[in-house]
């Protein structure tokens, strides 16, 4: 019986590859149109997979448990104060807090100015925060911003302009007329923050960090309207964040728009949620194109029917069950489908892969888009062969001779 069975699907797949391939021009547009559908269904679910593994790795990079403010103010209370920072520090689970000021300003060496310099105010907890930031030398410590020190570090653009080719630890520079001393060397991990991205973006003279109570002394600015609260136990951002809007409450006295707070983690939760329902929409859209390929072989599989209707009427003359006929066609639907789903993979994840690297991510081959393109390949050629099998299968043999 076993054997039986065997030679029969044989048999079944042997005459499914001859019209196949006796068709050829049929079956290749036949084929193309689920190449079509597979590809963007695999391209649309690894691009978009690629693109929420970056987004969630830039958003992490930004710091987990990290608490963004931004002050508008009031006309009474412009800014945050140095002993508004003291009472938010306080705040049960934080670990530290940063305040950060910025401005465009003209920098002067002993060997050559630039203009166009984002200069930024930071303390010691940003730093002991992004431990990587400083390439050589060493951060901003308590004491500099304690004693408003003039003290400076450079990224390598600054330090390109300003000291080529020599060793600019211990030189000095002039910013607004005051003169600094640099201590360290920026690294570029320091581009993944966003906050400094923002305040950079646009100048062309490079970045430099000084304690952010002499940034504020030499820019005469008397409040901070940004800071970053960061967490110590981030299970507790939440509670810490209302907490925080609770103090910001009773420094503004209620008035409304006059702060805004940032969670870093609500923003990675809502930017995942809109990633997962634009996917499923654009797989939705693509899933059209299998569609209309699906109508395809149903259309193709009819006209066989039609065109080989003797065929089917000797074959059940001379014994076949109509469950063997059913078995060719349907075979003859899935190979046709598994055969467009397969290239479909393969020009999905080149297509993926190509837009991977001009858009600068991480190629990554998803199994679940490959699973899916196979899926739904497989669900093509059954459902849509179904149909035009079954109705081989119930051919009256007699109708079917008569026309021979």
């Amino acid at each position: 019986m076993l054997k039986h069975t065997i030679s029969l699907w044989k048999e079944s797949l042997r005459m499914s590859l001859t019209n196949i391939w006796n068709s050829k021009m049929r079956s290749f547009l036949t084929i193309l149109g689920i190449v079509i559908g597979v590809t963007a269904v695999i391209a649309l679910v690894t691009i978009m997979q690629s693109a929420t593994t970056e987004v969630t790795e830039e958003f992490t990079a930004m710091g987990t448990g990290r608490l963004m403010v931004t002050v508008t103010g009031t006309p009474l209370k412009t800014g945050l104060s140095i002993s508004d920072m003291e009472d938010i520090k306080a705040i049960e689970n934080v670990e530290g807090v940063s305040p950060s000021l910025s401005a465009i300003v003209t920098v002067k060496s002993d060997y050559n100015w630039i203009e166009d310099v984002t200069v930024e105010g930071y303390n010691e907890v940003y730093f002991r925060r992004y431990p990587e930031l400083v390439s050589y030398g060493r951060a901003i410590n308590p004491m500099d911003a304690d004693s408003r020190n003039h003290v400076v570090l450079l990224d390598e653009t600054a330090i390109q302009q300003l000291f080529y080719g020599t060793d600019p630890l211990g030189k000095q520079i002039y910013l607004l007329g005051y003169r600094f001393t640099v201590i360290g060397v920026l690294s570029d991990a320091d581009d993944n923050d966003v906050l400094s991205q923002a305040q950079s973006d646009g100048t062309d003279g490079g970045r430099m960090i000084i304690p952010y109570t002499t940034a504020m002394t030499i820019t005469g600015t008397h409040d901070i309207q940004s800071l970053s609260v960061y967490v110590e136990d981030t299970d507790k951002t939440d509670q810490v964040e209302e907490e925080l809007d609770n103090a910001l409450k009773t420094m503004f006295n209620d008035k409304d728009g006059s702060y805004r707070i940032i969670n870093m983690e609500g923003l990675l939760d809502t930017m995942n949620t809109m990633l997962s329902m634009m996917t499923t929409l654009l797989v939705g859209i693509a899933a059209i194109a299998l569609l209309v390929g699906g109508i395809g072989i149903m259309n193709m599989m009819l006209v066989t029917v039609s065109e080989r209707t003797t065929e089917i009427g000797l074959r059940k003359a001379l014994g076949a069950e109509p469950r063997q006929i059913q078995i060719q066609f349907l075979i003859e639907s899935i190979v046709l489908s598994l055969t467009g789903g397969l290239l479909g993979i393969v020009f999905g994840l080149a297509a993926s892969y190509v837009f991977s690297v001009a858009a600068d991510f991480e190629f990554v081959a998803s199994g679940s888009a490959i699973a899916l393109g196979v899926g739904f390949s497989v669900a093509v050629g059954i459902g849509f062969g179904w149909a035009p099998a079954r109705k081989a299968s119930e051919l009256n043999p007699i109708d079917a001779l008569r026309s021979i």
